[in-house]
């Protein structure tokens, strides 16, 4: 199954220069808890963002990067390079984790998108599509707003009615 996973302010945005805009230690544990084990699928921008620009531990980490050559996770030269890299690993359980170019991409071939939902405004330059306007994605969960280091989150699964097939 392919997930989306992500965090989200008010207006969808999801980044600003590169970095995420909250410091949100729930949504973090979150987020490695339910990666944890599986494999991830990022841009280079977003591998860049990482501490040390290291690969994040425990996940098979894919990356779509046209120029970095490393040996420490699976790099992939475009969409259709990464698309069959996920159709051999169907059977495993798929997170997307960015950027916002990855996840515009790759958000039809998702079965659910994990979104934490926060109640303020980052200052993003970069956006996730509003799935509260996509007439193929239902929200079918959503926690009790919960407090994360000083912002109000909500943890919301939306599920995507119409799957393309990779």
């Amino acid at each position: 199954m392919i997930r989306a996973i992500v965090h989200a302010d008010k207006k969808w945005g999801i980044g600003k220069n590169n970095d995420m805009m909250f410091s949100l230690p729930k949504d973090m544990k979150f987020f490695r808890e339910t990666t944890s084990g599986h494999t991830v699928v990022m841009g280079g921008n977003t591998l860049r963002s990482f501490p040390n620009q290291k690969p994040l531990k425990n996940r098979v980490n894919i990356v779509l990067s046209r120029g970095q050559v490393r040996d420490d996770c699976i790099i992939v030269r475009s969409f259709d390079e990464l698309k069959a890299e996920m159709k051999r690993r169907e059977n495993e359980e798929i997170y997307v984790i960015g950027g916002g170019e990855v996840y515009r991409e790759l958000l039809p071939y998702c079965h659910e998108a994990l979104v934490t939902k926060v109640f303020a405004e980052g200052g993003a330059t970069v956006f996730f599509p509003n799935l509260d306007e996509k007439e193929n994605f239902t929200l079918v969960y959503e926690s009790e707003d919960i407090e994360d280091n000083g912002n109000t989150i909500r943890f919301t699964t939306y599920k995507n009615n119409a799957v393309q097939p990779l």
